[in-house]
């Protein structure tokens, strides 16, 4: 049955060059990584990784239960309080993802009477939220204000949640936050942001909603992932008290799912530590995004993700593999990553990477793009 059923789906993904494949690194595997979101190169620093160790050692290598039962420690609390404190916000509460945070927030605050005006171009896991919140869903075209505002100016429903990422995971641009929170202040809406590619890049490592000078806005919810900057995983909801007092008792994403492991939260506090001790570690990213984005010919990043576009779907492919067979890892992003049309190469900036490698890495992806294009 399953094989008549999927068969011809596979077949059809194949024909138009969208099959994917999962590709196991190897231990020790040396290339030169532009394609991971280890942002500020943490993910191995010795400190966060003895700080995991620690708190497995302490706490055990799960959490035992959801966050309501037994799932909550003292690290969760540390956490939560001092990114809060970092972001300028007054309280964080933490999800095993990023993409569970996104579900979480938007499912508990929507529903019949909230309109959700959505960015075309906002994480899967908003997309998700907003077809499993039963509200009405009014998707704009991309960083269009004046259609943000129209939404918000025809809506029936009494409230509204405006959603936007502060830097675009694929396009690498950014959200004109200041304008969008205004409208919402106008339109008696709130603004949600996916700070996912900003926080520990921009806003010197605060990220875009402080940078805007919006920390602590009571209009403005921030929701942020562990595991790019802090090199860890998971997911944090920032925002005034009544919006965690809330998600705790309505976000079924936080109520049923077990909390983020121990060695999570100890990685993710170490890294945040680093992080506020250094703080040129994201100035860093900023000066390698530059030189990748000059290389290939595309515009400058407004954080670490620098967006090569490409013929189609199979040429993005040949050009991130001959990239790799050339000791250079690229994303390539593909329908339905991407809208169709629009397939590219995904290149993310590092702190930390050398002037060598990076010089040898514009090479290689320069000239893989001419053969695969």
């Amino acid at each position: 049955m399953l094989e008549d059923w999927l068969a011809p789906k596979a077949a059809a993904l194949e024909s138009r060059g969208l099959t994917r494949r999962l590709r196991p690194r190897a231990s020790g595997e040396v290339v030169v990584d532009l394609a991971s979101n280890d942002y500020l190169g943490l993910a191995r620093d010795p400190r966060v990784v003895e700080a995991a160790v620690e708190a497995v050692r302490e706490w055990g290598a799960s959490a035992t239960a959801s966050r309501l039962v037994t799932g909550t420690t003292a690290l969760h609390a540390e956490l939560e309080s001092e990114l809060a404190a970092y972001v300028g916000q007054e309280t964080g509460l933490a999800f095993s993802s990023g993409y569970l945070a996104n579900l979480g927030v938007i499912t508990a605050l929507g529903g019949p009477g909230t309109l959700l005006v959505s960015d075309d171009h906002v994480h899967a896991s908003m997309v998700d939220a907003c077809r499993l919140s039963r509200s009405r869903v009014e998707v704009t075209p991309h960083n269009d204000v004046e259609a943000v505002a129209k939404a918000l100016a025809e809506r029936n429903e009494p409230r509204a949640v405006v959603l936007v990422e502060s830097v675009y995971s694929v396009l690498g641009d950014a959200a004109p936050l200041t304008e969008l929170a205004a409208l919402a202040v106008e339109h008696d809406a709130v603004l949600l942001v996916d700070e996912a590619h900003g926080l520990g890049v921009t806003g010197n490592g605060r990220g875009s909603v402080a940078a805007a000078g919006l920390a602590g806005a009571g209009h403005v919810i921030v929701t942020m992932t562990l595991s790019k900057a802090l090199a860890s995983q998971g997911g944090v909801v920032l925002g005034p008290s009544v919006l965690r007092d809330h998600l705790i008792n309505r976000a079924r994403a936080f109520i049923f799912d077990t909390g983020l492991t121990p060695a999570a939260c100890g990685a993710a506090l170490a890294a945040l530590r680093i992080l506020s001790e250094e703080p040129s570690r994201p100035e860093a990213i900023h000066g390698t995004a530059a030189r990748l984005a000059a290389a290939c010919g595309v515009t400058a990043s407004a954080g670490p993700v620098v967006s090569v576009p490409m013929p189609g779907p199979r040429e993005a492919v040949r050009a991130a593999d001959l990239c790799l067979a050339n000791g250079v890892r690229v994303g390539s992003f593909r329908p339905p990553s991407v809208p169709d049309g629009i397939s590219r190469l995904r290149l993310t900036a590092h702190a930390g990477l050398s002037t060598t490698d990076l010089d040898r890495a514009c090479d290689v992806i320069t000239t893989a793009i001419r053969e695969a294009s």
